[in-house]
């Protein structure tokens, strides 16, 4: 009796030590830290999973088949970013739009990414005074009466 106890108490010792450590690794591999393009250019992070935050150099977005290449720029320095992930584009991504991309740091200096944010464009913001948008008479629109 006491030996299958004793095999009970292994068999759940076990499977709560394997849940464990599926959950420790598993907040390992999503905890990634928010770099800049020049803290990443400077060697000041690990070249391994990192997140890293910039501006899409205008122009530079490229698509050939199923990837997506395009340089992450701040300031003067820029990080050539590939894209392989599977996820469909945000509509906000596009030249000059600022992004967060999620991926690896290759020894050669290139991003390869397999998430990529981007915020939201600027076309919520008020316009300045003087740039007001036109409005129709509604009244126009009801045609006659």
């Amino acid at each position: 009796m006491k030996s299958k106890k004793l095999k009970f108490g292994i068999g759940i010792g076990i499977i709560l030590a394997v849940v464990a450590w599926e959950a420790i690794s598993g907040f390992q591999q999503s905890k990634t830290y928010y770099v800049t393009v020049n803290e990443l250019t400077g060697g000041r992070t690990a070249r391994e999973r990192v997140r890293v935050g910039g501006v899409v150099a205008p122009g530079s977005i490229e698509r050939r088949g199923g990837k997506v290449t395009f340089r992450l720029a701040q300031d003067a320095n820029s990080v050539p970013v590939v894209y392989v992930g599977t996820d469909t584009l945000p509509d906000t991504f596009v030249g000059g739009a600022q992004a967060i991309v999620e991926g690896e740091y290759t020894a050669q200096g290139e991003f390869r990414a397999e998430k990529i944010q981007a915020k939201c464009a600027s076309k919520y913001q008020a316009k300045p005074p003087g740039q007001a948008q036109a409005t129709q008479d509604v009244s126009a629109l009801d045609g006659p009466r």
